[in-house]
């Protein structure tokens, strides 16, 4: 059943986790569809899809220095402002943002991959 599993990893290159999930899914035989933040910015549709099952705070990287921005911390964005900011700049997202079917993962998530992968 795995051999027709496809995953989408949302991420970009240079990020040591991304690379983990990529090499992951990659050893498994598992189809992968890489989106490259460089290349192209997350939709805030996309990130919604994320917020929703795992919340906003889990989408921003932890040791982000924009992330932690005091007047960020005071001015408290909205879901939708927060979205709309991560989307312009993924380089405070956590990453990598996966997702298989209605599942999303956020950071490395190697366990769920796996029972990803056995449920088929």
């Amino acid at each position: 059943m795995s051999s027709r599993m496809e995953v989408q990893v949302f991420g970009v290159r240079k990020d040591a986790d991304t690379r983990k999930a990529l090499r992951f899914f990659s050893e498994r035989r598992i189809k992968t569809h890489f989106v490259d933040f460089n290349k192209r910015s997350p939709s805030v549709g996309e990130l919604r899809r994320f917020a929703q099952k795992h919340g906003i705070q889990a989408l921003t990287h932890p040791t982000s220095s924009r992330g932690h921005d005091p007047g960020l911390a005071r001015a408290r964005p909205s879901e939708g402002e927060g979205l709309q900011r991560l989307s312009e700049e993924p380089s405070l997202l956590r990453m990598p943002l996966v997702r298989y079917r209605n599942q999303v993962t956020i950071g490395p998530a190697e366990e769920t991959w796996s029972a990803w992968i056995q449920g088929g």
